[in-house]
């Protein structure tokens, strides 16, 4: 089970980081733009936009979005969350059965509450579907800073087969079958991301920073039980480490986003950061999904009632202090 030829769905700068990757592992890789004007500028440039001084690899082709995509070996949907169903679509008719399709967005779909590989298998029938999450940041990895993260499908060999076609020695997948814990690992920390920015934008300290994270965890934890995912996917990369590098540096749009809120900016959804930050989509579905299962999300709900306008946020800081005391669990 080899993977050679392999397609990257989505130019922005986690697209362009992850063809890099493929290059380096030595596969061939294409990253499709979307459309003609953008492919040309890329190949012209050999720079994008979301990644500037970081020249992109001669190895990899370059192409505007096209039937030819279903061809390849494997493919990486590199587009957000949002936008993932679209773009499933349009490779889905003419895809062989069986060919690996591997969502790389951190969310879950508004509306039909779906997670990623569900939109890809409803989509585009012919897939299997796989995730890729974990503690990367689309600089470093185009850098080729050492990464490593998690690819995770139903069937075990297939994702050590895409687990060796990717790795290189500045980039280490790991393989599981958990795929359902993997996505909610990455789902979640994008909406805790934005509180842990929330509490370092009022600055609350870095005392009320570690509480947050260590709670928020507990909140993904429990949700990820309560939908299947295994403990030791939770606390693995795609769990808590994602957690830890999301709500610690402003690489993240979602903690970059948080912060702006923390220092009172209004939370609209036009804001720069918002527009990019999955947490502000991911937050309500959340909280929904989880409302329907009986599980207490208290800082995802905050984040929720904070983006909707509902409440301010020394307001939800409050609420959140002032809660029942409690055994810890």
């Amino acid at each position: 089970m080899t993977f050679n030829r392999i397609a990257v769905v989505g130019a922005g700068a986690w697209g362009t980081a992850l063809a890099s990757v493929i290059a380096r592992a030595g596969r061939h890789v294409t990253l499709y733009a979307r459309d003609r004007a953008g492919a040309d500028v890329l190949r012209n440039r050999r720079e994008s936009p979301r990644l500037p001084a970081i020249r992109i690899d001669e190895r990899i082709a370059i192409a505007p979005m096209s039937a030819d995509v279903a061809s390849h070996d494997a493919i990486l949907l590199a587009v957000p969350s949002q936008h993932l169903r679209e773009a499933a679509r349009a490779i889905g008719p003419a895809l062989a059965k069986g060919t690996p399709v591997i969502a790389c967005a951190k969310g879950i779909e508004r509306g039909t509450h779906k997670f990623m590989t569900e939109v890809i298998a409803e989509s585009a029938r012919a897939a299997l579907p796989a995730i890729l999450s974990g503690p990367s940041f689309a600089e470093d990895v185009a850098r080729g800073l050492p990464a490593a993260v998690t690819l995770a499908a139903r069937d075990e060999k297939v994702a050590a087969a895409l687990a060796r076609a990717f790795g290189s020695p500045a980039f280490r997948p790991y393989h599981s079958t958990d795929v359902r814990g993997v996505e909610i690992g990455g789902a979640a920390k994008n909406v805790l991301a934005i509180a842990a920015g929330i509490v370092a934008g009022r600055g609350l300290g870095a005392s009320a920073a570690a509480a947050l994270v260590t709670r928020g965890f507990a909140e993904l934890f429990r949700f990820g039980k309560a939908f299947g995912a295994r403990a030791e996917t939770l606390t693995g990369l795609s769990g808590l480490g994602d957690l830890i590098l999301t709500c610690s540096n402003t690489q993240s749009r979602n903690y970059s986003f948080g912060i702006a809120l923390g220092k009172g900016q209004a939370p609209s959804p036009a804001h720069a950061d918002a527009k990019l930050a999955e947490g502000v989509f991911t937050a309500p579905v959340l909280v929904e999904m989880a409302s329907a299962k009986g599980v207490d999300l208290p800082i995802a709900r905050a984040v929720v009632d904070i983006l909707d306008g509902q409440t301010s946020v020394d307001e939800a800081i409050e609420t959140l202090l002032t809660r029942p005391f409690r055994a810890e669990g």
